[in-house]
């Protein structure tokens, strides 16, 4: 049975994890070429076409590819409430491959708050014990409408955050509209999954799932190198991606595909303990994120004020 227990430890679980590290490296490669391109307006695709002219930023993008690859092999045998949380350990991934690149070691609270992510949000939805349920959306359309025009508020509502604010704030509201689309892209790649098992590679053309992955998936993209080129470091944006990603998939598999969550008070509490560390773990990336940007921007000794040009030394996790 393709969705056991033993097949989704044995397969989803593995996948999972090797598609967050996938991705974890391709947004440190990202990361350091958007630094070495002109700055661009937020979903600008002028940023793309300075980007693909960096031989490093298209090899980034075939890790994005192997990324994708694992992480439909996992939603092909688990459900989205267990496969997007392991996903989040992409955090971590970041971090670390980030700090490597820059030849430099990796900071002790970056980690520290990146492990504290991956383990807050991971029991916070693993603790739900989910259970796979319907992978085709409903036919009656106003059933979906709640969810998309929420999702549709809250991408609007970040774009427009992002434009009247700079800085930190800019970049949150960024990396949150990027963790929306992705965890959108995610859910309705679940059902083209179950599409192209049930009815071969032509089956997902005949569904409009397929297109709007096609729309959604690219404006996610760039939306994210958008994020990685405004931030300093990548930690604390790549963070609420991670985060935001799996709240949104697991929001999808419970209003749309039916996936069942268990609510007993056991359950709720440890949630609770598990909010309280993803919280403080993110308030942590991002007070020490704020640190490291200070010291990255501080004007060296000898330059007359003028900060030192430290490109692709700013990635410290």
């Amino acid at each position: 049975m393709p969705n056991s227990t033993s097949t989704m430890f044995l397969v989803a679980v593995p996948a999972a994890v090797a598609g967050a590290a996938s991705f974890g490296l391709a947004s440190a490669v990202q990361q350091r070429a958007t630094k070495k391109v002109p700055t661009s307006g937020t979903l600008d695709p002028r940023l793309l076409l300075d980007l693909i002219q960096r031989p490093v930023w298209v090899l980034g993008i075939g890790t994005v590819v192997v990324g994708l690859s694992l992480q439909l092999v996992a939603l092909a045998f688990g459900p989205l409430v267990l496969v997007q949380p392991l996903l989040v350990t992409g955090v971590l991934f970041g971090a670390v491959f980030s700090a490597l690149l820059s030849h430099r070691r990796v900071d002790r609270l970056i980690v520290l708050g990146a492990l504290g992510c991956v383990a807050g949000l991971s029991a916070f939805l693993l603790l739900a014990q989910p259970t796979n349920a319907s992978t085709q959306l409903p036919y009656d359309i106003w059933s979906l409408l709640p969810l998309a025009i929420t999702l549709g508020v809250l991408v609007v509502g970040c774009l427009a955050v992002a434009a009247r604010f700079s800085g930190a704030v800019q970049v949150a509201a960024l990396a949150a509209a990027t963790g929306v689309l992705y965890g959108l892209t995610a859910g309705l790649m679940k059902v083209v999954t179950s599409q192209f098992r049930s009815g071969g590679f032509l089956e997902p053309f005949a569904h409009p799932v397929l297109y709007v992955v096609c729309a959604v998936g690219p404006m996610g993209f760039l939306l994210s190198q958008n994020t990685f080129q405004k931030g300093t470091l990548i930690a604390p944006a790549l963070a609420i991606i991670m985060i935001v990603d799996p709240l949104v998939g697991v929001a999808i598999g419970v209003s749309w595909l039916g996936e069942q969550i268990n609510s007993s008070p056991a359950v709720l509490t440890g949630q609770v303990i598990a909010a309280v560390v993803l919280i403080s773990s993110v308030a942590l990336l991002a007070h020490r994120g704020t640190q490291l940007r200070l010291e990255i921007e501080q004007p060296t000794p000898g330059t007359d004020g003028v900060p030192s040009d430290r490109s692709g030394r700013t990635a410290w996790g």
